[in-house]
């Protein structure tokens, strides 16, 4: 066994410059020309472990009568951050190795030292790695040593690891992995859901079907997805995620790709096969919530749902902008064969890279697993759930009602909004199909814009519940007032306008109501999306049908008053019962 002292020097990366000998380490505590000395022990066991048995200061002029010493090793940013704390002269202070300071620290006899502290890295390390070395002489343990593992392979340096909360060897975080093949799945799901709303208009036109069958078959696919919600969160909470998604992006994927078959049969069996791919796709939120409550620190809960939630509006501009091109040029039956198969290939990867949990992940480093599980309640699978205890709960009730009402509208135009372009603004079938996009992307944009919002306005201080509350009146009455304005505009651009604003305000849900089942019950996301979008579904099955009714005896103008009305509706109720607390554990 060895015995040394640890050092940090300018030019070196902790922690790999952890070498025997006993020169310096610096503490950033104090202004300039106040440094503080301190040495660390430690004894290497072999191979690439160290473990530190002791600090002790050296003997410096400026704090002699140090009471106490300990360490702590705190796993978050791009490595390990050594936290020292210590008393120098009775008052207690915090700082970071290298000049990396806590953003609260308090320096002793110093009133202004935020202002090295805060954003400033590069001034504070010109003073906090200066001063001299240690005597060569022998180090003297704390009277009360903490001991702590670093690992010597790692090579992180300290800029990075104040700014982000990963290990760079691996590149890419694999907890946003996960959020990117969430993305994608979210992306095929869409894409396989649009392509009808397209691909009915030349159906329609082959088999004769009636305004109020094409209702019937856009509403069939909400029969299966509605079966599904509250089974596939149950699902996903008792076995994990990661299968449950996988099985329900495999079934729907199959279920497209004999839609074609399925309409050339009879108009019953058309009706099965949607129901059919709404099943599969009916656990896909549920599961994807379970997964993220696990992998998704609280801190980047808003833009991991907001990115993977802008996978669905681009999977709508995907499915809008490529339909009408397959359609075209080799028939309508092409969009169901050729976006079924992707499913396939986004399963292989699937099935190699992803965990339902951190824990279950055995390549996931413990930089990141350190700080995943430090800021989630990361637990096994329930066993049961306390079905009373939810649904005594008001703000459950809340996402509950106002899934419904935010669906209602959602729905409509995401199954109706061709037919809408294609009848009121007089678009053919490609224009239909490249203008349905807009709103789509804005969307995307909006979903990430307020996902990077609000996780800033809950890092800044605000409270959970008033940043929810905020993002989801703003998805509740920008779609409210852009729809009233339907009524009034009289070209096909404005139109197209307000209905890409209607759509971007929308999208403020995501951090809204869409990612409040993760804020009030963590352990149970999967049960508890799957409760509010089992309403929200009821919303879609419903308005789909209804929209197809109230057109074949009324007018747009009647289907968007609907859609605003429960707009205004889910936001009071939001507003008065909703909460960003965690209140079931």
């Amino acid at each position: 066994m060895e015995t040394g002292v640890a050092s940090y020097s300018r030019r070196s990366v902790f922690p790999n410059n952890i070498v025997l000998g006993r020169p310096h380490l610096t503490m950033a505590a104090q202004p300039p020309g106040r440094n503080q000395q301190l040495g660390i022990i430690w004894s290497s066991f072999g191979g690439d472990s160290l473990r530190v048995k002791a600090i002790r200061y050296s003997s410096s002029p400026t704090f002699s009568k140090a009471t106490s010493t300990s360490a702590l090793v705190t796993k978050c940013g791009l490595g390990v951050r050594l936290l020292i704390n210590y008393y120098v002269k009775e008052k207690y202070t915090l700082g970071y190795i290298g000049g990396i300071v806590q953003e609260k620290a308090m320096c002793s006899g110093w009133r202004d030292s935020k202002r090295y502290i805060k954003r400033d890295r590069r001034r504070v390390s010109r003073w906090a790695l200066g001063g001299p070395h240690l005597k060569s002489e022998a180090p003297h343990p704390s009277p009360s040593p903490t001991d702590f593992e670093l690992n010597k392979k790692e090579n992180f340096t300290a800029s990075t690891a104040s700014s982000h909360g990963i290990s760079s060897g691996t590149g890419l975080p694999k907890r946003w992995i996960i959020v990117l093949l969430c993305f994608s799945s979210f992306l095929l799901c869409n894409m396989d859901r649009v392509n009808m709303s397209i691909a009915i208009l030349p159906m329609s036109a082959e088999f004769n079907w009636s305004p109020a069958t094409v209702g019937l078959i856009q509403s069939s696919f909400f029969w299966g997805y509605l079966l599904t919600q509250i089974a596939g969160g149950i699902w996903a909470d008792t076995v994990g995620g990661k299968t449950v998604l996988g099985f329900g992006v495999v079934w729907w994927s199959i279920a497209t790709a004999l839609t074609p078959v399925a309409a050339k049969v009879g108009l019953p069996f058309l009706l099965v096969v949607r129901a059919f791919m709404g099943i599969g796709e009916g656990v896909a939120m549920p599961a994807m919530n379970n997964i993220l409550s696990k992998w998704v620190p609280v801190d980047e809960r808003s833009r991991s749902l907001a990115l993977v939630y802008s996978g669905m509006y681009l999977g709508s501009v995907t499915g809008l902008a490529f339909s009408p091109l397959l359609i075209h040029n080799f028939g309508w039956p092409s969009v169901f064969y050729s976006f079924g198969s992707l499913g396939s290939v986004w399963f292989a990867l699937w099935s190699s890279k992803a965990y339902s949990s951190p824990l279950e992940d055995p390549g996931l480093s413990a930089e990141e697993k350190h700080l995943i599980t430090t800021k989630n309640a990361t637990k096994e699978p329930v066993t049961s759930i306390p079905w009373r205890l939810i649904l005594s709960k008001p703000p459950v009730w809340a996402l509950i009602v106002s899934h419904f009402c935010h669906n209602w509208g959602t729905f409509i135009l995401l199954t109706w909004m061709p037919t809408y372009y294609n009848q009121v603004l007089k678009f053919n079938l490609t224009e239909s199909g490249l203008f349905c996009v807009l709103p789509w992307l804005t969307m995307a944009f909006s979903a990430n814009m307020g996902g990077w919002i609000a996780d800033t306005l809950v890092r800044k201080g605000l409270s959970v519940t008033t940043v929810r509350k905020v993002m989801q009146s703003i998805g509740f009455l920008g779609p409210a007032f852009f729809l009233t304005q339907l009524s009034h505009v009289h070209s096909p651009a404005m139109a197209v306008l307000c209905m890409a604003c209607s759509q971007g305000t929308d999208a403020f849900s995501q951090s809204g109501l869409y990612s409040n089942h993760q804020d009030i019950g963590p352990r149970y996301a999967g049960v508890l999306l799957g409760l509010s979008n089992t309403a929200g579904v009821m919303a879609g099955v419903l308005g789909t049908a209804a929209t197809g009714y109230i057109l074949q005896h009324g007018s747009w103008d009647d289907v968007f008053k609907v859609s605003v009305g429960l707009y205004l509706v889910g936001t009071v109720v939001w507003n008065l019962f909703s909460t960003g607390e965690k209140i079931i554990d």
